[in-house]
């Protein structure tokens, strides 16, 4: 399951309803960190991989923010993929 900026307004909110739904068999949500727009609560989610990293640190909060919030049950863990010795190396080191 995904949400990108061309998924239709329409299927945004029954995309995150059927990923939050216990007994949906979907376990991966894939989600465009500038696409995502604020309101989507991913509580069916205890894993966020960010792999691209943004200028300005707030977008990365928000994504974590979309797994982590009131009612989720489950630990939630952050996995950053990031190469060595790249530009994405040195933003993630100044937004810290």
């Amino acid at each position: 399951m995904s949400l990108t900026g061309s998924t239709k307004p329409s299927d945004r909110q029954a995309r995150v309803d059927r990923f939050n739904r216990v007994s949906d068999p979907a376990f991966l949500f894939l989600l465009s960190a500038k696409a995502g727009g604020m309101g989507l609560n991913l509580i069916g989610g205890s894993r966020l991989v960010a792999f691209d990293v943004d200028w300005n640190p707030a977008v990365d909060a928000q994504a974590l923010a979309r797994c982590w919030r009131q009612g989720q049950k489950k630990p939630v863990f952050v996995y950053r993929l990031v190469a060595a010795g790249t530009i994405e190396e040195r933003v993630l080191h100044r937004q810290r």
